[in-house]
Parts: structure tokens; C-alpha cells; sequence
């Protein structure tokens, strides 16, 4: 298991690399564009119709930003840990019955 961990990159959020933070990227990045659309379609400088392009144009640069990112210090998860459960109760089994009638 750790020559998998050390072959592949395995994002961290602990891990403060150039390529762990820009893979935080796409969410500010989306809404500053529609921010930006959106204004530009209310001063009529730009219509909404005609500027969506712009956003996938976007989310595309992030993405590529986000995979040519440098690895470097780069600090791959530990393993997970789960702690030990304690075995469920069985269910109480009941005495033999009793006719009482």
C-alpha cells in the first residue's frame, strides 16, 4: 500500500503545495466569472446569451492550471484511521415461558 502512495499524487487538504491549493481554485474562480457576467449583461456591455462561452473558457483554464501545477513539497495523506468499534450487544434472549392462565 505505500508504494501506492508513493507512485501516484493523491490530493491532501492539509498539504499546502502550489498543486493541492489550486485544485481549491474552481469554486472562487466560477462564481467571480458569473459575478463578472452578470454585471456586464446589466450595464449591456456584454449579453448573457453571448458570454457563457467565457465561463466554460474558465472552469477549462482552472483545470488546466490545476494539473500542470507543481508537486513540489507536496505531502501525501496518511493512511485513515478508523477507530476500533465495540461489537454490537446481541439482543437479550428471553426465559423459558410461563403459562400463567
Amino acid at each position: 500500500m505505500a508504494d501506492y502512495y508513493d507512485d501516484y499524487y493523491v490530493r491532501n487538504r492539509q498539504c499546502r503545495c502550489p498543486r493541492c491549493v489550486s485544485g481549491w481554485m474552481m469554486g472562487p474562480a466560477v462564481l467571480i466569472t458569473i459575478g463578472v457576467l452578470f454585471l456586464l449583461d446589466q450595464m449591456n456591455a456584454l449579453y448573457w446569451d453571448h458570454s457563457f462561452p467565457i465561463l466554460l473558457i474558465v472552469i477549462g483554464a482552472v483545470m488546466i492550471a490545476k494539473r500542470t501545477a507543481s508537486d513540489r513539497g507536496h505531502i501525501q495523506p496518511g493512511p485513515r484511521y478508523y477507530p476500533p468499534q465495540q461489537p454490537p450487544v446481541p439482543p437479550a434472549t428471553p426465559g423459558p415461558e410461563v403459562n400463567r392462565g
